[in-house]
Parts: structure tokens; sequence; C-alpha cells
């Protein structure tokens, strides 16, 4: 067992660290698996040393963050909780404490380690691929570094895009005109952009085409340049139209292509065009991936246990079927 004692010195961030009723540093017990004692400016954690040593950088990092005027709830002592496992000197927790992308409703900060890798890499490269489950911030966090480059000028266009219902894009069956057919299955972008900018600046951005929306079919033919370009649920997409998408990038542009491999939803025996283009660009320079596992889903605690169920059913069926190659 290791023990620590320290103190915070502004009062007023302290309470706010603390919580109601010390209901941040409860719920950060539960999480880190310590014993946490507070006494006016004074915190006392006891544990195992290494989970004294999480406890304290999350505790650093959120009291960080109630010094820059960010409420402190349970969302917060979360993704500390999350973020202090992978922290490992002053440094690394100052890059990830000053990671932030202001939009006009809110700033957006990382709530995991990942997700300050992905952040860093879509500024850093031209082309990013996000790998992993839902639930984990890819096409959010995309869309939110996007409205970020566009307030400051550094972009002229966002584009958001997906493929519609299923690979092949069969629409004609649903009712209504185009945009009544492709809205449902664009719907979480929109959802994105309304909770990054107020509903009128969206939908005149939308009226003059500065934000576009549209199925990955509508982008054949065109070159994107002074653009923030987001394809979102690309394991859906095939090789060919996979190509097609990524060679729209044009000059003074950026491109962010997000999905989910143990989610593909083509034909069987159709390979994933987000697959191939991994491995057919994996020695290409300017270009990113970053993977995202169930420890990074910011949703409902619910969320990540579903997503490390299924992540533990696809890893025994893999093993299954290389023991049966293997026999063979």
């Amino acid at each position: 067992m290791a023990e620590i004692t320290f103190e915070l010195y502004n009062n007023q961030l302290m309470q706010h660290l603390v919580g109601e009723a010390d209901a941040n540093l409860r719920l950060l017990e539960k999480m880190m698996n310590v014993e946490i004692l507070s006494f006016g400016n004074q915190i006392t954690i006891k544990g195992s040393p290494n989970d004294v040593e999480n406890t304290k950088a999350a505790i650093d990092i959120l009291y960080d963050k109630a010094s820059r005027g960010i409420e402190v709830g349970e969302q917060e002592v979360k993704a500390a909780a999350r973020m202090s496992s992978d922290v490992h000197n002053d440094e690394e927790k100052q890059n990830l404490n000053d990671i932030v992308l202001k939009t006009k409703k809110r700033y957006i900060y990382p709530r995991s380690a990942t997700q300050a890798k992905y952040i860093q890499e879509m500024m850093k490269n031209e082309l990013v691929f996000g790998l992993g489950p839902a639930g984990t911030g890819k096409t959010y966090l995309a869309v939110a570094l996007a409205v970020a480059m566009m307030l400051e000028g550094n972009i002229d266009k966002i584009i958001l895009s997906r493929p519609a219902v299923e690979a092949g894009e069969n629409l004609g069956f649903l009712p209504g005109d185009l945009k009544e057919k492709v809205d449902p299955y664009l719907r979480p972008l929109y959802d994105a952009l309304y909770e990054m900018l107020p509903a009128e600046q969206v939908d005149k951005k939308l009226a003059l085409g500065e934000i576009e929306i549209a199925p990955l079919a509508f982008m054949r033919g065109r070159t994107l340049s002074n653009s923030f370009i987001i394809l979102d649920e690309a394991q859906n997409t095939t090789p060919m139209q996979m190509k097609m998408f990524l060679t729209r990038l044009g000059e003074n542009s950026r491109m962010v292509v997000n999905g989910d491999l143990s989610q593909v939803d083509l034909p069987r025996g159709v390979v994933s065009g987000l697959r191939d283009a991994l491995n057919t660009l994996r020695d290409v320079d300017n270009i990113s991936s970053v993977t995202f596992n169930a420890n990074d889903v910011v949703r409902h605690g619910l969320v990540a246990k579903i997503v490390k169920a299924y992540e533990e059913k696809n890893r025994k069926v893999q093993e299954e079927y290389e023991n049966m190659q293997a026999e063979s």
C-alpha cells in the first residue's frame, strides 16, 4: 500500500474539483480503486503505488480544468481517470491539457489519451483514418476540428459524407425527394454541427454551401480544395468507392476517414474499402491512422461494457479460426 498527501491552494477551485458532497472524489475512488480523504485544501490518496500515482495524475488534470473555468462533473472525472493511466510525466500531462478546440457554442477537450492523439494527428496530417467502435468520438472530434478551422479562417468549406444506407447506395425505395431519402443517414453529422454552432449559423452555412452534407456518391468527379472533408461509416465503402473518395483531395485540404471494421455491412465476399485503403496506404507519408478501443468510449458506461463484450467475442472467434487453420 502507498499513501500520498498534497494541498490544492485555491479554495474555490478545490470546491469545484471535489464536487457537491465530494461526489467527484467518490466517483474517482470507485474508478481508480483507491481511498481518497479530503480535509480543507488537503487531499490524501491511499492504495497500490500505481493506482495512487494515476489518481494523483487524474486530480491534477481535473484541477487544471477547473482553473480554466471548465465545470468538473461526472464526464470530466471519467475522462481524467481514463487519461491518467496514459500520462507518464508532467510534459505529457501538459500536452493533453493544452489541446482544445474552440467552437461558437463550446470548447471541446479530449476525454482520453487516444482522443488527444487523434486530434494531434488530424492537425498534423492531410489524411487521417480514425478506427474503432461507436461512442469513441471519432466523428464528433473531426467535426469539431473542422468547425474550429473554419472559424479561424483556415478553410473555406466543410464537407461531410457517408455511404447512404448501404455500399450500393440504393435509395430509390425510400419515400420523399433525395434530401428526405438521405437525411436520416446523415443525421449524426447534423447533430454534431448543431452542438458546435448556433442553429441559424449552421442553416446559413448549409444554404451558402460553406457546409455540405452529402452521400458518398455525390463526391464523384470533384476536386475538393480549401476544405475539411470527413467520411463517416467508411467500413461500408467498396475499394473502388474509397479510391474515388480519397482522390478528391485538393490543395489546402484535410481529409478524415472514420469507420469501425467490426461493423461492416457489405455483402458477403465484398472487401471493405476502409480495410483495403489501410493496407494499400500504410507506407505513404502524411497519412496517419488512430485506433480507438472500448476504453475510449465516452457515452453511457454500459456502452463501453457492451463494446468490450463484443471485442472479447470477436477475439475468441478469431482464435478458434486460427486454431482450425493451423490444424488443417
